[in-house]
């Protein structure tokens, strides 16, 4: 599981005092850093590898300003050409929202998906939820 701390900022919050909605989405992706880096660890956007096929997220509580926020990151599934990641934010020790984000390997030149490389697939393993027998 791959973990980072946000401290949300006074242009986090809506006009009721909360953490906008809006701001999930960018919080979760910056958590999907260390999953990024297993992909390509220069960030060469001239190789990017991935692009994100689908994103949800499920709103479960409120999140306020000044108090830190927890983003966890695990792997749910390994498929040929994509991974589905599991994503939560924690305020206060409670879950206050989960994401499902789909990411496929890609391959631009071909605008086709690509199977994920045995190597790559070795370092996302360690991360998976469910370990295969």
């Amino acid at each position: 599981m791959f973990q980072i701390e946000i401290e949300p900022g006074f242009s986090d919050t809506d006009a009721l005092g909360h953490i906008n909605n809006t701001r999930l989405p960018v919080w979760f992706e910056n958590a999907r850093k260390p999953v990024f880096q297993i992909f390509t660890k220069t960030f060469d956007f001239e190789r990017w590898p991935l692009i994100l096929a689908h994103l949800s997220i499920d709103f479960l509580g409120q999140i306020y300003f000044n108090k830190m926020v927890t983003i966890t990151t695990e792997i749910e599934k390994i498929g040929n050409s994509s991974l589905t990641l599991r994503q939560c934010a924690w305020q206060s020790e409670q879950c206050v929202a989960s994401s499902s984000a789909v990411m496929v390997y890609f391959n631009y030149e071909s605008n086709s998906s690509k199977s994920i490389p045995d190597d790559i697939r070795k370092k996302l393993l360690p991360h998976l939820i469910h370990k295969p027998d």
